[in-house]
């Protein structure tokens, strides 16, 4: 494999084409950086960062972000095996509503569901807004809006 060795590095916005590093990870799965990678939100320690791009330099794997928001770091959940996995609906008003949660046991499972634009949940066709990984909480979360389509059997 190619990237056998790959490491992951956040670098932060500070204007005129300037990028410090913020956080470094040198030991982490491929499979878990594409799956970040694809997340428009990154948040650790009651920050938010706003992807801005991404880039590849041999083995380094470099996330481009931007101060987003900060907010109070919310608490830990307990953890079963696996990877916390939400689907969200994107709704500021109702505090963006719970649609279905799981815990997945791999990378894969979760870039298969942030990385389509449709999935289905009760019935209904919901569409990705955007993705976001949760360091804090220790969940990936995907925001969806939904289409008025609904699945009937």
């Amino acid at each position: 494999m190619k990237f056998r060795n790959a490491v992951l590095e956040y670098r932060l916005h500070k204007g005129n084409d300037h990028f410090v590093p913020i956080y470094h990870y040198p030991e982490i799965e491929l499979e878990q950086i594409l799956a970040r990678r694809e997340c428009e939100f990154f948040v650790k320690s009651g920050v938010t960062y706003r992807q801005l791009s991404s880039a590849i330099e041999a083995n380094l794997f470099i996330i481009y972000v931007e101060l987003y928001e900060e907010d109070p770091i919310e608490g830990e959940l307990l953890s079963e095996d696996g990877i916390l996995l939400e689907v969200r609906e994107l709704n500021t008003i109702k505090n963006h509503p719970l649609i279905s949660s799981e815990y997945v046991t791999n990378h894969l499972d979760v870039l298969s569901t942030i990385g389509s634009v449709y999935t289905y949940h009760y019935g209904k066709e919901w569409e990705r807004d955007s993705a976001e990984i949760d360091e804090d909480r220790k969940a990936f979360v995907l925001y969806v809006t939904p289409t008025g389509y609904s699945i009937t059997e």
